[in-house]
């Protein structure tokens, strides 16, 4: 495998974060994937909004709400690829 075939070259940093541990610059795909997360979970925060106005049992609402929460924020960690805890 020749040089050119062993990696492709880095993509572009086009959001380079303050000096905070463990945090790096990101991409124009990372930005744009981040971006296309976080405008599903507003859809989705929408959804329990309106579940809730509809009646559904606050306990369950709350559950829901909070694990969907940290699945968006996972799956946006998955993304970003902090290095730190």
């Amino acid at each position: 495998m020749g040089q050119s075939e062993a990696s492709a070259p880095p993509a572009e940093v086009i959001h380079t974060p303050p000096p905070i541990t463990g945090y790096r610059g990101l991409s124009a795909a990372d930005v744009a994937a981040m971006n296309e997360i976080k405008a599903k979970a507003s859809e989705v925060e929408t959804l329990i909004v309106r579940m809730r106005a509809i009646g559904a049992d606050p306990r369950w609402a709350a559950i829901a709400e909070t694990d969907l929460q940290k699945g968006f924020m996972s799956l946006t960690r998955a993304i970003a690829k902090p290095t730190s805890f």
